[in-house]
C-alpha cells in the first residue's frame, strides 16, 4: 500500500488557480479511476475533476471556498502499490485540510493493565422503537426517472437509511446532493416543517464562495467604472404583432421553437453596432487600449440555480432570427443545468440582460466588464399612448442601456439607443440588409 498525491490540473485558458466549490468524496471513500472527486470553480465555469487512479481518500487540501493553485496538491489516496508520495500514510478520516505528513506528538508509554474486573451481565436487548422511514409521506422533488446527482458514498448511505434521493434537495452545483444535505433530510424526518408562524431568532452566516464570490468580484470591478445609463420608451406593438405571426407559421416547422422578444432585440443590437462599432468593444485600462471587435459575441445574462451567468452566442452576426432563437435557448438551458462549457461562458463583446415578465419599468444594468455597453430589457406592458388625436392602448416597453463613459460619450450613447428604438418600432428594418 502507498500514497498517491493528485495535484490541481491545468484546466486551460490561462487559469492560475481555482476555488474548491464542493468535495464529491469524503475521507474513507473509495474512488475508482475516472470517478469525479471535486468540483472546482474558475472565472469561467464549474468543472468536476476526475480521479486518475483507484484508491481510498485519506486527505483533502481544504474546504469549499479554498483557493488552490494549479500544480498544488489537491487530494491523497491510499492505493495498491508504491504510490508517488514517500512517508507514512495519514489516518483515514483525518480532518479535511490537515497535512498528511505532519509530525505527530510522542505517545506516552503504555501503563500495565489493572487487574481485570468481573464483567457486568449484559442486559437483555430492548426492542427498538418503530420509526417510519424519512420518505414515508414525502413527494419527490424530481420527476420519475430523473436521476439525482450525488457521490457514490452519499448514494450508499441513502440506501442504508432507506432514503429516496429524489426527495432530497441538493445544495451543490446543478443540485448535487452532499452528505450535509442527506444528514439534514434524515434529521428532519424527510417531512416538510410544520406550518404556522413561530419566532425565528437564527442568524446564519453564509460564506461568500464559488459563483457568488465571482459575481461579487465582478460587481466591485464594475463599480470602479464611470457608467452612464439611458432609459428610452418604445412602442413594441408592431414587433409583437410580427412575432405572433411568425410563431403561428413556425408551428408547422421547427419543433418546439417559439420566438420570444430576445432574438429580435439581438438582431437590432447587431444592426446598431454595425453603425457604431465602438460599442462592440472592450476597454483595457491597464494597457490603455480599446479592443474593437468585428464579430458580435453576444452575452445573454441568465439567472441560474447557481447564480447569475452570461452564456455567449458566438458570431451572432452570422445567425438569422431562428438561429439566434435556437442558440439563446440552448445556451440558457445548458447554463441552468450546469452543463455549459467554459468557452460558452466567456468572451462576450456586448450583453443583453432581461428580467422578462418580472422586469421593472426601468433598471440600471451593470456593465459586464471589460465590455463598454449593455442593453437592459424591461417589462412589456399595455399603456395609453397619445396618437395626436386620442389615447389608444399600445404595447410599450422601456430599454435601459448602460455605457462605459470612458469610451462612450453621452451623444454616442443616445444615438445608439435611438437606433435601437427605430429598429424595434419598425421591425421590418431588422431584416433589411446593408
Amino acid at each position: 500500500m502507498g500514497l498517491h498525491a493528485i495535484r490541481m490540473p491545468d484546466i486551460g485558458e490561462g487559469i492560475a488557480e481555482a476555488e474548491i466549490a464542493e468535495w464529491l468524496v469524503q475521507p474513507g471513500d473509495v474512488l475508482r479511476e475516472d470517478d469525479p472527486m471535486v468540483a472546482v470553480m474558475t472565472d469561467k465555469a464549474t468543472v468536476e475533476i476526475p480521479s486518475p487512479v483507484t484508491g481510498t481518500v485519506v486527505w483533502q487540501a481544504g474546504t469549499p471556498g479554498t483557493m488552490i493553485a494549479v500544480g498544488a496538491e489537491l487530494i491523497r489516496l491510499q492505493v495498491d502499490g508504491a504510490g508517488n508520495v514517500a512517508g507514512e500514510a495519514p489516518v483515514v478520516g483525518a480532518e479535511v485540510g490537515a497535512q498528511a505528513d505532519e509530525p505527530r506528538p510522542p505517545q506516552p508509554e503504555p501503563r500495565p493493565d489493572p487487574a481485570p474486573r468481573p464483567e457486568p451481565r449484559p442486559e437483555p436487548p430492548r426492542p427498538a422503537p418503530h420509526t417510519a422511514p424519512p420518505t414515508a409521506n414525502a413527494s419527490p422533488l424530481r420527476p420519475e426517472g430523473q436521476k439525482p446527482t450525488a457521490a457514490p458514498s452519499v448514494r450508499a448511505r441513502a440506501r442504508e437509511a432507506g432514503v429516496d434521493l429524489r426527495l432530497v434537495r441538493g445544495s451543490g452545483p446543478a443540485g448535487r446532493i452532499s452528505h450535509q444535505d442527506l444528514d439534514a433530510f434524515i434529521a428532519s424526518g424527510g417531512l416538510p416543517a410544520p406550518s404556522g408562524p413561530r419566532p425565528d431568532d437564527r442568524i446564519e452566516e453564509i460564506p461568500v464562495i464559488g459563483l457568488r464570490r465571482r459575481i461579487a468580484e465582478r460587481m466591485e470591478a464594475a463599480n470602479r467604472v464611470p457608467q452612464i445609463t439611458i432609459v428610452e420608451e418604445l412602442d413594441a406593438t408592431a414587433l409583437e404583432d410580427l412575432r405572433t405571426r411568425m410563431n403561428a407559421r413556425l408551428q408547422g416547422g421547427a419543433a418546439g421553437l417559439r420566438l420570444n422578444p430576445l432574438p429580435f432585440i439581438a438582431r437590432a443590437i447587431i444592426r446598431a453596432v454595425q453603425d457604431q462599432p465602438m460599442l462592440n468593444a472592450h476597454y483595457d485600462a491597464a494597457a490603455g487600449l480599446i479592443r474593437r471587435f468585428g464579430a458580435v459575441h453576444l452575452g445573454i445574462a441568465a439567472q441560474t440555480p447557481q447564480g447569475l451567468m452570461v452564456p455567449v452566442v458566438r458570431h451572432a452576426e452570422a445567425l438569422d432570427l431562428r438561429g439566434l432563437a435556437a442558440e439563446i435557448a440552448r445556451l440558457g438551458a445548458a447554463a441552468k443545468d450546469g452543463q455549459a462549457r467554459r468557452d460558452e461562458l466567456s468572451g462576450s463583446t456586448i450583453t443583453i440582460t432581461s428580467l422578462g415578465p418580472l422586469g421593472a419599468i426601468a433598471t440600471t444594468p451593470i456593465l459586464n466588464v471589460p465590455e463598454v455597453a449593455i442593453v437592459g430589457v424591461n417589462r412589456l406592458a399595455v399603456r395609453p399612448f397619445w396618437n395626436g388625436t386620442a389615447f389608444e392602448p399600445r404595447k410599450m416597453m422601456n430599454l435601459s442601456c448602460s455605457f462605459d463613459h470612458r469610451v462612450v460619450d453621452g451623444w454616442d450613447a443616445a444615438v445608439f439607443v435611438a437606433r435601437l428604438k427605430e429598429l424595434l418600432e419598425t421591425p421590418a428594418l431588422i431584416f433589411v440588409e446593408g
